[in-house]
């Protein structure tokens, strides 16, 4: 944690508790190494934010819950499933996407924050969406491309994010779902329909052999 984060304040308007309590509590409901990843998303969800606009209390809110809920046990995910009558497909999902979609329920009722826009973003970050806020964008990205990820093509999704946040969106999008097809992994349909409206229009622009 760095000394600009430890003195970025909230205002309080889009959390109840300050960025200290949030910490202290996403902390607590993670490994080490999954918080650290946490804080290096929160930092590059920030950069984003400045970069294309969004405001970047929401950017480090988001980006510090996003995986608040990923070690929690499957028995969690399907008791919220239930309870909040969510969609009946999630409950033959796994984590990889329980933890946004559902996660996002444990974040607003757990960590009390309850701006929709975080909510969203926190959501999708696993599933990306046909319509995704630029504050959906940039936790999208930034979980995909802080400095700790290290997987083919994380360079050059670096580069693209740079240049486009929405290029950046579809180049994860198509590079996860050739990832998942050629694992012979299933593929979770939202997935499948962020793919259809993001990537056609940007495919050229990564898809140098075209």
């Amino acid at each position: 944690m760095t000394n600009n984060d430890q003195q970025f304040k909230y205002s309080g308007e889009f959390a109840y508790l300050n960025r200290d309590q949030l910490v202290t509590k996403i902390q607590a409901a993670l490994s080490p190494e999954r918080f650290k990843h946490v804080l290096r998303v929160e930092t590059t969800a920030r950069q984003l934010a400045r970069q294309y606009g969004v405001d970047e209390q929401l950017a480090s809110i988001a980006g510090l819950c996003h995986d608040y809920a990923k070690e929690r046990p499957a028995e969690d995910f399907i008791q919220v499933i239930k309870a909040k009558k969510l969609e009946p497909d999630l409950l033959s999902a796994g984590n990889a996407i329980w933890h946004g979609v559902v996660g996002a329920e444990m974040v607003a009722d757990e960590l009390l924050v309850h701006d929709q826009r975080i909510l969203d973003a926190i959501r999708q970050h696993t599933v990306g969406g046909t319509v995704m806020t630029k504050l959906s964008q940039v936790l999208y990205m930034a979980d995909y491309i802080e400095p700790g990820r290290d997987f083919p093509g994380v360079d050059q999704a670096r580069q693209i994010t740079q240049q486009s946040l929405a290029k950046g969106v579809a180049f994860q999008t198509w590079h996860t779902l050739n990832y998942l097809v050629q694992k012979g992994a299933s593929v979770y349909p939202a997935t499948i329909d962020t793919y259809n409206a993001w990537v056609p229009q940007y495919r050229k622009e990564f898809l140098l052999d075209e």
